[in-house]
């Protein structure tokens, strides 16, 4: 039975080694490598460390003293009620020492490749639905013109990709982070997967925010946790953020020739949650090429990756994928890759009302008094040197030049004509040419 958890459907724990769909070499293999790195002797310890219930742990040891690769201590444990102890043999050893000689993986089982694909699909991102409530509650702190939440909204319900563009410093990176807090249920996240007798981790305590895990009440009779296959982690949707940095090979699988397993790409630990692609063109790769690579996750809701081998083979995808970018995105895209962007979106600068909005609000946080022949100065002397082109960030900007100056000169947090002229000059370099 498949349990509900926060309206996602958790991944059932396995009840029988044969359920577990992985092959017995390579349960038993990370069984006794788990045991050698980490001397651990119980059965319930074991089936934490490689987050398996106990009755299923208890199966993998009693095949492994079969096989005479563990045996009973013959002490039972006082302090873990009576619990018999088990240590591995020299023949054990020996398989352990050849095991990590092949993978230094142990710890936690892999979930196979198939089994993990039925778990994205019932969390999977196209499943959610954002309400215009969430998305106003997830952006408050920012002031966006209604229209654009119109927009912004179906394209999120949709879990498909967004390109965001316009000027810049005006809340594209903002209104993403808005997008993520607005998801907000849980998902679960495998700690590993398996393809083909290969391992590739998952989990990444950077990307994934695990939530709080239910502890169990003693006197309660119903029990909380243990309900779910424990080799996931229970984590709020993931959010990749990557800016100019991003590069191609960031999207293939890592191999960790030391320890003979794979990491994850990025687009995979991002899977059920946000990929958002910031500052698109600044890349050291061109932007056609980066949103080319996403054309088939983007069409077909599927990867491809290879191994070292070469061999390649399909994974989920299941991400929202934002683009955000400061250019027209004919300048930077054929017409065949802006049709695989299912949203276009434009991010605007803020008119005059709005801008002043910001300035007020924006005061208040940082606890400055507006003033009247200041703000008129920076609307009817400064603002028309740009063409009364305004932007978002501007506000916060010159508010914490100002600040900067009045504590720099020992006096109230105040705005004045000539406090304006000096956080000005800051916030746009003269034209002028230098001599060398």
């Amino acid at each position: 039975m498949n349990m509900q958890t926060s309206d996602v459907m958790a991944p059932p724990a396995p009840k029988t080694l044969p359920s577990m769909a992985l092959s017995p070499v390579m349960m038993r293999d990370i069984l006794i490598k788990t045991m050698f790195r980490t001397n651990l002797e119980m059965v319930t310890e074991i089936a934490k460390a490689i987050c398996l219930p106990v009755n299923v742990t208890q199966q993998l040891v009693d095949a492994a003293r079969e096989q005479r690769l563990c045996e009973a201590t013959g002490t039972l444990n006082a302090n873990n009620s009576n619990e018999m102890g088990y240590q591995l043999t020299d023949m054990g050893k020996a398989r352990a020492l050849d095991a990590l000689a092949q993978s230094e993986y142990f710890g936690a089982m892999p979930v196979p490749l198939e089994v993990y694909r039925e778990q994205v699909q019932r969390q999977s991102i196209r499943n959610i639905h954002v309400t215009r409530d969430q998305l106003v509650a997830a952006m408050g702190h920012l002031i966006l013109p209604p229209a654009l939440l119109d927009q912004l909204g179906p394209a999120v319900g949709a879990g498909r990709s967004i390109l965001m563009y316009g000027p810049p410093g005006n809340g594209k990176s903002a209104i993403s982070n808005g997008i993520r807090d607005a998801l907000g249920d849980k998902i679960f996240i495998p700690r590993a997967i398996e393809y083909a007798g290969q391992v590739i981790t998952v989990y990444d305590p950077i990307v994934h925010s695990a939530a709080e895990e239910d502890v169990d009440d003693p006197n309660s009779l119903r029990r909380t946790s243990g309900r779910y296959d424990t080799r996931y982690v229970k984590c709020e949707r993931p959010t990749v953020v990557t800016g100019g940095e991003l590069t191609l090979s960031m999207l293939d699988l890592v191999y960790n020739p030391t320890a003979r397993t794979y990491q994850a790409p990025l687009q995979l630990k991002s899977s059920g949650g946000i990929f958002i692609i910031d500052d698109l063109g600044r890349q050291a790769e061109p932007p056609q090429a980066i949103v080319n690579r996403w054309i088939v996750p983007l069409e077909e809701n599927r990867d491809i990756l290879a191994l070292q081998s070469g061999e390649k083979f399909e994974v989920p995808f299941d991400t929202l994928v934002i683009f955000s970018t400061n250019f027209h995105p004919n300048e930077i895209f054929d017409k065949a890759a802006l049709r695989r962007i299912f949203f276009k979106i434009k991010i605007d600068g803020p008119d005059q009302s709005d801008f002043l909005k910001i300035f007020a609000m924006m005061a208040r946080k940082r606890k400055m008094p507006l003033d009247e022949p200041a703000l008129v100065h920076l609307l009817q002397k400064k603002y028309p040197t740009i063409d009364n082109i305004y932007a978002n960030y501007q506000p916060i900007f010159l508010i914490d030049q100002m600040i900067s100056i009045c504590e720099f000169e020992g006096i109230p947090y105040q705005m004045s004509p000539d406090l304006i002229d000096r956080a000005w000059a800051n916030m746009f370099v003269k034209e002028e040419k230098i001599v060398h």
